[in-house]
């Protein structure tokens, strides 16, 4: 039995490929798990991304994939609207410097996407809108 028939399928525009960091994995996965008793809708959704995500090596890491860390620009195709965040993890959030926690419904939808992917995210008012990456910029590496 070949393997083409498994890696044929085309992702869909409502799920782009993603790809996570190997290193960022460990801590990902025991978010997801510790958010299952408060927001288990949300621990599921992530669970579901890192299931269909592609892990790569730090090494190995596309420079315009949104990562733990990154800066990432991106707009909102129904107002236009252009807004720049930096993913980090829940500890590390301060909405107040556009610094959003990963085990939110935007962060958990930012994780993994490339430049370019659009995808669809539900505001809190129930709202269906389309946002498309922009830009994604990695912080220094430290040396």
């Amino acid at each position: 039995m070949s393997m083409a028939s498994h890696s044929a399928r085309k992702p869909t525009k409502r799920n782009p490929r993603i790809v996570i960091n190997a290193d960022d994995l460990p801590h990902l996965e025991g978010l997801a798990d510790g958010m299952m008793k408060r927001q288990p809708a949300l621990a599921d959704r992530l669970f579901d991304e890192i299931g269909r995500a592609r892990i790569a090596a730090p090494s190995k890491m596309p420079k315009n994939v949104v990562s733990m860390g990154s800066t990432v620009t991106y707009r909102d195709e129904t107002t236009g609207q252009e807004k720049s965040v930096t993913l980090v993890y829940p500890e590390e959030a301060d909405i107040s410097q556009l610094r959003v926690s990963v085990m939110t419904p935007i962060g958990v939808s930012l994780l993994g996407l490339a430049e370019g992917a659009s995808f669809h995210w539900d505001t809190r008012e129930n709202q269906r809108r389309m946002l498309t990456i922009i830009r994604v910029e990695h912080p220094p590496l430290d040396t």
